[in-house]
């Protein structure tokens, strides 16, 4: 049991017995049960960078089902492309995927590789971790994925795996258990290559380990754990409870333009939504309806206020109906612009 005292040495050798054997159960496990995604099927420095900053703060299945991967390799299917690109059209393309600072990331790495790399993707650990936006676990498992590197890589679902192999009990959102999972985790990577073996724990962890259930009888490594309760780890901090908050925000149209607001906030500068403003300002008599969404822990009712004759602000424009498509805008404004849209156009065919 692994039980260290707050301040402990990083210990590199993890709790686990036959350390050769349980890389060969996992290797024989994965290439029967291994998911095929597209990022499995290229060795593309750049594709599998584009697939884990997407994967960061989203599902599989929502950037796969949803299209988000594929189209965005249709329209920047390379580094240069990306580096070239207008920055909305990078946000448009992002759109729905929320967390827009990814999308900047990525141009920005996009770049550097052509300005230090002469738009050759760099192969080394150290190179790929200097990339903007580019941490140590994205930088491990673009390593191993894309040039089989022997270079460690702990997500959520691999720190999960290790957690309950080691029956580690610390709370691993500390700087010391996110050290000591990374010591374990490097030591556990086969000297000939990442590629496979860290695919299999991730797969582990998204579908056997999982942090609500587990599938002990299904697992090719059951013999190695050592966590007599699973379920009960990883320990974390609690998390904060979720704030209810109001937003009103106006829809306001003219001829054929309808009035947005540029963001200046960091998560989602230099997008486009529906004016803001405070309910003192908006007259009683407004048209209302509502919509809810939920950005990190806040659960937001966005309150629409359809109003006439309304003065653009500072960061506030007129655009026209067809200029919209292409403008990047969070999800839930995009919502209510396309309804209205929709409303109108099926409005005016009726008269």
């Amino acid at each position: 049991m692994s039980q260290p005292s707050k301040g402990q040495k990083i210990v590199k050798n993890p709790p686990i017995k036959d350390v050769r054997g349980l890389q060969a159960a996992m290797e024989k496990w994965f290439s029967h049960e291994g998911r095929q995604y597209p990022w499995r099927e290229t060795e593309d420095g750049y594709e599998i960078l584009v697939s884990e900053i997407m994967l960061q703060q989203t599902q599989v299945a929502t950037v796969l089902k949803r299209g988000y991967y594929k189209r965005w390799l249709e329209r920047f299917p390379d580094v240069q492309t990306l580096a070239n690109a207008d920055e909305d059209l990078v946000l448009r393309a992002w759109e729905g995927l929320g967390y827009y600072s990814r999308a900047r990331n990525l141009q920005k790495a996009a770049r550097h590789i052509m300005e230090v790399h002469n738009g050759v993707f760099p192969r080394s650990l150290a190179e790929i971790e200097a990339l903007p936006g580019v941490g140590q676990y994205t930088a491990g498992a673009v390593a191993s994925f894309a040039f089989d590197a022997a270079a460690a890589a702990v997500d959520a679902n691999i720190a999960r795996v290790l957690t309950r192999w080691c029956d580690f009990r610390e709370r691993i959102d500390t700087t010391y258990a996110r050290k000591q999972l990374m010591a374990w985790a490097g030591s556990l990577v086969p000297d000939a290559g990442g590629r496979i073996w860290n695919s299999a724990l991730m797969e582990l962890g998204q579908h056997v380990c999982k942090s609500g259930s587990v599938a002990c009888q299904k697992c090719p490594a059951a013999s190695w754990c050592r966590a007599k309760d699973p379920l009960l780890l990883p320990i974390k901090k609690k998390r904060k409870a979720q704030v209810a908050v109001e937003e009103h925000v106006l829809l306001a149209s003219r001829s054929d333009r309808i009035l947005l607001e540029q963001e200046v906030g960091r998560r989602r500068r230099g997008l486009w939504k529906l004016p803001v403003r405070s309910i003192e300002e908006i007259p009683d008599d407004s048209s209302v309806s509502k919509q809810q969404y939920t950005i990190t822990r806040y659960r937001v009712t966005m309150f629409i206020h359809e109003l006439q004759n309304v003065v653009a602000r500072e960061n506030e424009r007129w655009f026209r109906f067809e200029e919209l498509a292409e403008l990047p805008m969070p999800s839930p404004y995009r919502r209510v612009v396309v309804d209205y849209l929709a409303g109108r156009e099926k409005a005016m065919k009726s008269q």
